[in-house]
């Protein structure tokens, strides 16, 4: 081996041997885990706290600690202070302007529209429904103070739920100037309402918008999760504080026209919240509140108070028995009110009044039936028509005979709602059903329900013009059988004078000579109804096409003639 060899084995060697030592060193040199972590760990508690304090501000109104917090409302006080030539003290900012600016997005989620009988409580002053926009909602919209403070709310509660490191965000104080980057956290937060009967308002899950005639299902939001996006460091940069809030992009104006703004900060998530994180009140979280809540709006004087807190305790409960049972009542009654406005008949005895009222709008389901179609949104009113009374006192009634089929009053108002809304096929059913479960014992119960069966068909030979519909002697003979089993007055009459209606179908009108005798029996036992009144004979016979008949044939002048008003 000649010497120059050996030397470069030798150099070979030596820088083997360098490398083997340095190896470890550089390992040793790495920083320590535990350093890093605790810095972490220090920031996120920082970034936590600042999401809370930020997130509680908003929902007490302190407009000056949201201020103080908000990125957008100190960045420009810090920005305008960068861009003056001469060192200055920045100006606080108007926490006033500061705070019109945080909340100005909250308007869309209180904008009430009622429509109908579709009132939620709260029936006056704020409700937070948030629509198709749930998903693009600013997340302080979802602890605004509307819902924050009592009253008009009653509370929320925060929890923290995560906290992680997200990419730095960056942002610059001054056109073309140097770009900043900070320490970014997410934070999120879990919004937990108290009261089920002030909580915010969202569509049900997997609703979608159709048509305007189908109602979405719309639903009492429990609890959801927020996220907040929190700067730290930006106190060597200005800033009055470290961290801040990044909730809504600073409002920045370009020096070019028709230049795009600069987009400041620059993030990579926003402060907003998770649509599928939502978690709905439930008829078994607080049972005791809706109970009590029913009774109470049994109490109130307007209707729209009582309608507004019922069905906001039925959006929780759809099957609440006691909130059903005053809404089906109430709404009832509205309709019977109606009609007695309409039909201007002052009657004294509140069975016979009943009875005049239903029975006008049966006359008018099968005849014009405008004020039974057209509803407030349609028709462009200013208030709830009978129409929209009728459609919210339906599905209310299917509700109630679904889970309480026991309730033979509940049945019977549905098989006329039914009528009264031209369903056909189920405003007969559910008087042959009554007819079935009711036991032959209780005459004068089944002789109703036969009697409102025969009008059931009667209005659907009506509405049909199908003159020759076998359902029109299928409805004299149900009349007919309730006439056997009728122990009142009132019933005996209304039996005899549905034969003679349902007769106008007939071919011929049946035999002429029948109905005058099922209308002068009608006569006879209307006498003897306590608090009978002549008007109201008056206003049987002259309805509809059963006038027509008895006007075009002079063998009924003499059920008629008692029947005019003599001249003073």
């Amino acid at each position: 081996m000649t010497m120059t060899h050996f030397r470069r084995l030798l150099l070979l060697f030596g820088l083997l041997t360098t490398v083997g030592i340095h190896v470890p060193e550089m390992v040793q040199a790495a920083p320590k885990p535990s350093g890093t972590e605790k810095k972490h760990k220090a920031v996120h508690s920082t970034a936590i706290d600042t999401a809370l304090r930020y997130a509680t501000a908003l929902a007490n109104s302190d407009k000056i600690a949201a201020g103080q917090l908000d990125f957008a409302c100190q960045y420009n006080s810090v920005a305008a202070h960068s861009a003056k030539a001469r060192p200055s003290t920045a100006k606080e900012p108007s926490y006033e302007e500061c705070w019109k600016s945080i909340t100005v997005g909250h308007g869309a989620f209180l904008n009430r529209s009622d429509i109908g009988m579709d009132i939620l409580w709260p029936s006056t002053g704020p409700l937070v429904f948030y629509g198709d926009t749930l998903a693009s909602a600013q997340a302080s919209a979802f602890v605004m103070d509307a819902l924050g403070t009592s009253p008009p709310g009653t509370g929320l509660d925060l929890v923290v739920t995560e906290s992680r490191t997200i990419p730095n965000g960056s942002f610059r104080l001054k056109p073309n100037g140097t770009v900043i980057g900070v320490p970014t956290t997410l934070v999120g937060l879990t919004v937990h309402y108290r009261n089920p009967l002030t909580s915010p308002i969202a569509y049900g899950p997997g609703t979608a918008h159709w048509t305007s005639t189908i109602k979405r299902e719309r639903r009492a939001i429990k609890s959801i999760t927020t996220q907040w996006i929190v700067f730290s460091g930006l106190r060597p940069h200005g800033f009055s504080h470290d961290t801040a809030v990044v909730h809504l992009p600073v409002d920045t104006k370009s020096d070019v026209p028709g230049m795009v703004q600069e987009h400041i900060p620059f993030t990579t998530e926003r402060s907003r919240a998770l649509p599928d994180s939502i978690v709905w009140w439930s008829p078994t979280d607080q049972p005791g509140t809706l109970t009590a809540a029913t009774a109470r709006a049994a109490s109130f004087p307007e209707l729209r108070d009582r309608v507004a807190l019922l069905n906001r305790i039925l959006l929780i409960d759809p099957q609440q028995t006691e909130a059903l049972t005053v809404l089906t009542k109430n709404l009832y009654a509205v309709l019977l009110q109606d009609a007695a406005r309409n039909h201007q008949l002052l009657i004294k005895d509140p069975t016979l009044a009943q009875t005049v009222n239903e029975f006008y709008w049966t006359i008018a389901a099968a005849s014009d039936r405008l004020d039974l179609s057209l509803g407030m949104e349609v028709g462009g009113f200013s208030q709830p028509t009978s129409a929209d009374v009728l459609y919210r006192l339906i599905p209310a009634l299917q509700t109630l005979a679904r889970t309480h089929p026991d309730l033979l009053e509940n049945r019977f108002r549905l098989g006329m709602a039914y009528r009264w809304n031209n369903d056909q096929v189920p405003m007969i059913q559910t008087f042959e059903a009554l007819v079935n479960d009711i036991p032959g014992d209780r005459k004068g119960l089944k002789a109703e329900a036969l009697l409102q069966l025969a009008w059931s068909r009667i209005n659907k030979v009506a509405w049909n013009r199908i003159l020759h519909d076998q359902d029109s002697i299928r409805a004299y003979d149900d009349a007919k059988s309730s006439l056997e089993l009728a122990e009142r007055p009132l019933d005996k009459f209304l039996a005899e004078y549905t034969m003679a209606y349902s007769m106008i179908f007939m071919p011929n009108y049946g035999d002429k000579g029948q109905m005058l005798h099922h209308l002068t029996g009608a006569k006879h036992w209307f006498d003897e109804i306590p608090g009978k009144d002549d008007e109201v004979w008056r206003y049987f016979l002259h309805r509809e096409l059963l006038k027509a008949v008895l006007d075009a044939d002079p063998m009924f002048q003499p059920i008629l003639a008692p029947t005019e008003k003599t001249s003073s």
